[in-house]
């Protein structure tokens, strides 16, 4: 992972995104791009239509009002000034363009968040976003659109927490390419920790590799981990038991296995991780 990206406003949650952002950015020798999204003042920017049906429903229209409304060349200001802020506190330099040695690159686009991310995310390794709080529109505007939009694994942080994660990481199974794909995206991490942990909840009866063949394509890669097992009675509630249990600090995860559709219109694991679960999740949709 050499480029981290992360969306930036005058929040404390996005001052803690950054946090964590710049922490995993020494540890994995990572350039750092902060970018602020934000709406043309004279242009009806907003959601793309299929984008606000499937995830927004009716708020999709509270969601762009919302975010429209904080539009200003204020708030870039003040986003601008976090970012160095923080980067200067975490021993970044500011530089103007990319290079090979890492640094803090800030950037502000104009556009819908939605669009920006899907040009922006697939050229990142990872992405950094906040959970959104209740009725918090704008959030789930920015994480839902990372998350769908860039291909590019993306950790979703809670409002609050510490600033060091992904020392003590638990890998989510089911059998899924999606969870395929978010262990080999995040292998730097993997390789990092100090504990990793693989758990299946119920029985391993889907066509897909089984967890204990994660835990051996693991050791290929120098990570040792270790396997457990609930029954999948109630896998969300097993999966955060299972969390605590290991003292983790992260959940990596594939994001909507299921039809996308079912998801939302019934829930599911990735809905209950993105809306219920206070935790630093990991999650990678293809």
């Amino acid at each position: 992972m050499r480029v981290i990206l992360v969306p930036v406003a005058d929040r404390p949650e996005c001052a803690r995104a950054l946090r964590v952002a710049f922490d995993l950015g020494k540890r994995l020798g990572a350039t750092i791009e902060g970018c602020h999204i934000r709406a043309h003042a004279r242009s009806p920017v907003s959601l793309s239509t299929e984008f606000s049906a499937i995830y927004y429903g009716e708020s999709s229209k509270a969601a762009n009002t919302a975010w429209r409304s904080k539009a200003s060349s204020k708030a870039a200001v003040a986003a601008r000034r976090m970012f160095a802020d923080l980067a200067d506190a975490n021993g970044y330099e500011m530089i103007r363009r990319p290079r090979a040695t890492p640094g803090a690159v800030w950037q502000e686009k104009v556009g819908a968040p939605d669009k920006l991310l899907r040009i922006m995310g697939p050229v990142s390794d990872l992405l950094v976003v906040s959970r959104p709080s209740e009725g918090g529109d704008v959030a789930r505007l920015f994480m839902m659109s990372a998350l769908m939009e860039s291909g590019r694994p993306v950790l979703i942080l809670p409002q609050a927490g510490p600033a060091r994660i992904a020392h003590r990481i638990l890998i989510a199974w089911n059998q899924s390419v999606e969870a395929a794909r978010a262990v080999a995206e995040s292998m730097p991490l993997l390789q990092q920790a100090d504990e990793v942990n693989v758990v299946s909840c119920g029985r391993e009866d889907r066509v897909g590799p089984k967890s204990m063949q994660v835990v051996n394509y693991l050791k290929s890669w120098g990570v040792k981990a270790g396997h457990l097992n609930t029954r999948g009675i109630d896998i969300e509630r097993e999966l955060l038991e299972t969390y605590r249990k290991t003292n983790s600090d992260l959940v990596v995860m594939g994001a909507y296995s299921r039809a996308r559709w079912r998801e939302v219109a019934f829930g599911g694991t990735t809905r209950h991780m993105l809306e219920k679960a206070k935790i630093p999740v990991l999650m990678l949709h293809t």
